[in-house]
């Protein structure tokens, strides 16, 4: 999500070479205790443009907007909602979500989905204004746990700080896979590990133009 900060802990000093393509390593999803195989050699490119993350789904979206995204890049709605876990982790800018708290809609301005209860705490800790230095933790149970009671129990008391967190649970299905995910956290650790796997395979470049980084988090000069 655009307006929101998720951190996985990774070894982001060292990428390893295009011979270790084929090599997996332990390194990524330590925290909350998820560990998983990422293949290592990834292609990428020597271009980084941030214009590229106007593809991420803003937090206004709904359910079939999100699925619709998701479904571009080859992930079904299972996937989409157990990636989307991630927000446990993290804060986010009351700009993201201010619109469910104060001008929702011109006869509603409190966003009717939204727990009343949340919603005050809320407006404690973003005001009126917008201001743009405001923060919240997107999930306050575990702020800083990779977990899946905290965010999946939160949008079943329709307390999913994003619209695009609450809409999760807006259909039989989706609904659905969120009370699975809250009720069998190993099944979803498992699934979420999958997901995150097949998204770093997202987009990987090949050929002529494929370079692994030396370090992952910049190009290489």
């Amino acid at each position: 999500m655009s307006d929101s900060t998720f951190v996985v802990q990774v070894n982001l000093k060292k990428c390893n070479p295009p011979s270790a393509a084929l090599r997996e390593f332990r390194d990524a999803g330590r925290t909350g205790g998820i560990g998983y195989k990422v293949p290592a050699g990834r292609g990428d490119g020597n271009i980084s443009l941030a214009s590229d993350t106007v593809q991420l789904a803003p937090p206004t979206f709904n359910l079939s907007q999100l699925t619709a995204v998701f479904a571009k890049k080859g992930f079904t709605q299972d996937e989409m909602i157990t990636l989307s876990d991630a927000h446990t982790i993290g804060r986010s800018h009351c700009t993201a979500f201010s619109n469910r708290l104060y001008n929702f809609s011109l006869t509603t301005p409190q966003d009717p989905t939204l727990d009343p209860v949340y919603a005050a705490a809320l407006k404690q800790l973003c005001p009126p204004g917008n201001d743009p230095a405001l923060v919240v933790p997107m999930d306050p149970s575990s702020p800083a746990i990779l977990d899946a009671g905290g965010y999946y129990g939160a949008i079943l008391k329709s307390r999913g700080l994003f619209t695009s967190d609450q809409t999760l649970n807006s259909t039989v299905n989706s609904a659905d896979t969120v009370k699975k995910n809250n009720e069998y956290p190993l099944q979803w650790k498992s699934k979420f590990a999958a997901a995150m796997v097949k998204m770093g395979e997202l987009n990987a470049t090949t050929g002529a133009a494929r370079v692994v980084r030396l370090n992952c988090s910049v190009v290489n000069k």
